[in-house]
């Protein structure tokens, strides 16, 4: 089981991620994870070296999950036939799951560095729907719409216990 889950920030990619990979017991990788530099915000790493550790996770595993908002990694994943999962539930859901997203220690240094960002973000959220950036609704829905194999787009809030993956 090969599993591509994407879309906007907010919308479910990381609940839906972990929930796969711990019923399934499954590798997973956030693609914020190596997008990032370590310790610092909105800082990305050199393009090659994040496209170097992706492939490097994809072909270390036979089944895995992938998750985030990157359209140009996802893309990258299809030479391994996943499952494309795109979660699309609209602005309001995305951003009050973000507005009531807990601390990342892994992102943030602190729940209040944390909250400081919250504008920023939510202003990114809602602009997904008008950029047409590798990380935005048109790039995604290209993505989705030209992708040949299995995958589904889930329009409202998902419930991780409930989703059932196609294969």
């Amino acid at each position: 089981m090969r599993i591509a889950i994407f879309g906007n920030s907010g919308s479910g990619k990381s609940t839906l991620a972990r929930h796969l990979a711990r019923t399934r017991s499954l590798p997973m990788l956030e693609l914020d994870d190596i997008v990032w530099e370590p310790g610092k915000i909105a800082v990305l790493r050199d393009q090659r070296a994040i496209r170097d550790d992706l492939q490097q996770f994809l072909r270390a595993h036979e089944h895995w999950i992938v998750e985030g908002c990157y359209g140009e990694l996802i893309d990258l994943t299809t030479n391994f036939t996943p499952e494309f999962v795109f979660l699309n539930p609209g602005v309001e859901v995305c951003v009050a799951n973000n507005r009531a997203r807990p601390w990342e220690p892994h992102k943030y240094a602190s729940k209040e560095a944390q909250d400081q960002m919250l504008a920023n973000l939510v202003a990114w959220v809602e602009d997904y729907y008008r950029r047409d950036d590798g990380w935005s609704l048109v790039a995604h829905r290209r993505l989705f719409d030209a992708y040949p194999g299995p995958k589904r787009e889930i329009v409202h809030r998902v419930d991780p216990e409930a989703f059932v993956p196609l294969s």
